[in-house]
């Protein structure tokens, strides 16, 4: 490994290699030599130190070591040393970039001279006037409407912070500004420039104005505090949130854990919702929907955490490539997701609705319902249940079937015939493909003599994907019909019904047959068999 030499140029610190400090050091010893004794060469010889080591700054060099390529790049953009062996009348005729003439400046915050973050003190040396001053106008202008406030906050952000040589001394201008201290050599390999600090002709402020400075240098210290507790409150509040949420996202979606973590606490169980993209997605595609989905929603997370870390303990980190790496992550990651749902989305763009019906010219005086296939008999893995909506979808993994609840309205028929009413719904990239796969839904019941035989669920063909099918069935019965229920279909009726019955009513009564359901013309009431009255 070359070795490798540390310098302090320009009150910058580097490292460079050997064959570069070789060459660097030759170069400002030939430079130092022709101009040793001209008029306002200790000058000139520091702002082309301040301007070597901004041009090192930019170049960065190979993991942070500044290279004979560096140095030879840098040779060529200042001149090389018999460039400089001239007079200064021939130099501001030449316009050379290594020569700064005393009307350049720029304006900086100024770290030498702050209260909160530099901007007054920078504006006061660029326009040679005591900060204090501008500091006074700043809060005068925020009396109106807060414009001060706006205008220092955008300073403040627009405005870098003069940390070099050559910074500050575009901040001040060449003739205000002069480092006291001269180019000197340590012994060993390292080379330092002292004079790291502003000496100008501008020697400070009045004292009605460091009066002033003090009473804001304790309002300063005062709004610093207050902004760090707040801050501290905020970053407490980012991280536990951050947390908190991360954790129960983790748990409940990829450990699947219950409890406190379950949505079931919420009455909605989404518990499964991975498993349940496979039943409504194409298979290859689930997964990356999965991934993109932890990415966007956990990326967010972290850095809210990080964030809140950061104002906790007040700490600087060079994370902006880290950052700006993750932001394009995560937006790449958001498109992506995007177009995989809305790809797929498409789906449900259109819904369409098939009905099919059964007519009894005769009806029955006592019709009996009841349940064939039940749910409790399908030995289910997995269960979606919404319900607001008194829709519940149940899985089995074996057979990767798919199971959805029915529902079942009874009405008071207008003739003396009993109609069963089927009606399916289903939803498709268009109304042909909807209602196609509305009528292939599958869905049994059957009539026996006085009784009618239903399932509580239907399902989907096989390979077909679920697309927020729904079947409900819908009884039309005349009036004066007895209907007995087993507990499962009057469960069935009650759910879609919103029926309000009488609280002593009991399911184990219906075991016993001692109470029905007589249709009238407001609709099915319960009524006593023994008694023959109605409720």
């Amino acid at each position: 490994m070359d070795k490798t030499i540390k310098i302090n140029l320009g009150g910058s610190l580097f490292q460079i290699d050997e064959d570069a400090y070789k060459i660097l050091r030759q170069y400002l010893q030939e430079i130092d030599a022709l101009l040793r004794n001209t008029p306002g060469g200790a000058e000139t010889l520091e702002d082309i130190e301040s301007r070597i080591a901004e041009i090192f700054q930019s170049q960065k060099g190979t993991a942070g070591v500044i290279s004979k390529d560096n140095v030879e790049d840098m040779i060529s953009i200042i001149g090389k040393p018999e460039a400089f062996d001239t007079t200064d009348e021939e130099r501001k005729e030449k316009g050379s970039q290594y020569y700064y003439t005393t009307q350049r400046k720029s304006l900086y915050r100024n770290p030498d001279d702050t209260i909160i973050s530099g901007v007054c003190g920078g504006i006061g040396a660029y326009m040679n006037i005591e900060s204090v001053w501008i500091r006074i106008l700043f809060i005068l202008f925020t009396c109106f409407f807060g414009i001060g406030l706006l205008v220092y906050i955008a300073l403040w952000i627009a405005l870098p912070t003069a940390q070099s040589d050559y910074q500050k001394k575009e901040m001040y201008g060449g003739d205000r500004y002069r480092s006291p201290g001269s180019r000197t050599r340590k012994p060993g390999n390292e080379v330092s420039f002292r004079g790291q600090g502003y000496s100008t002709s501008y020697t400070g402020s009045s004292g009605v104005g460091n009066a002033f400075n003090e009473i804001f240098r304790a309002l300063g210290k005062v709004c610093y505090i207050l902004v760090r507790v707040f801050l501290i409150i905020v970053g407490v509040t980012f991280v536990l949130g951050g947390f908190i949420t991360l954790v129960s996202f983790v748990m409940v979606f990829f450990f699947r854990y219950p409890g406190y973590f379950s949505t079931q606490q919420f009455g909605v169980n989404l518990f499964y919702l991975p498993d349940f993209l496979n039943y409504v997605v194409n298979p290859a595609i689930a997964p990356w929907i999965i991934v993109l989905t932890f990415i966007v929603v956990l990326m967010p997370l972290l850095a809210l955490i990080y964030w809140g870390v950061k104002m906790i303990f007040w700490f600087k980190a060079k994370d902006g490539i880290i950052t700006l790496v993750g932001l394009v992550i995560w937006v790449i990651s958001v498109a992506a997701l995007s177009i995989l749902l809305f790809n797929e989305g498409i789906s449900f763009a259109e819904t369409a609705r098939t009905v099919s019906q059964d007519v009894l010219p005769e009806s029955p005086d006592h019709l009996y319902i009841i349940c064939d296939h039940k749910v409790s008999d399908l030995h289910y893995d997995k269960e979606i249940s919404l319900p607001d909506e008194d829709y519940n979808v149940y899985f089995i993994d074996e057979n990767k079937g798919l199971y959805i609840s029915t529902s079942l309205t009874v009405n008071n028929s207008e003739d003396n015939s009993l109609r069963i009413n089927v009606r399916k719904r289903s939803a498709g990239r268009s109304k042909i493909d909807a209602m196609k796969k509305a009528e292939g839904l599958l869905y049994n019941y059957k009539i026996s003599g006085d009784t009618l035989f239903l399932d509580e669920y239907f399902t989907i063909p096989e390979g077909s994907k679920w697309t927020c099918d729904n079947v409900g069935v819908n009884l039309y019965i005349p009036e004066g019909t007895v209907v007995h229920f087993d507990e499962t279909t009057e469960n069935m009726f009650y759910q879609y019904n919103d029926y309000d019955y009488d609280s002593d009513y009991d399911f184990k009564d219906v075991k016993k047959g001692i109470h029905a359901w007589i249709m009238t013309e407001n609709g099915l009431r319960i009524t006593s068999i023994r008694s023959g009255t109605v409720k």
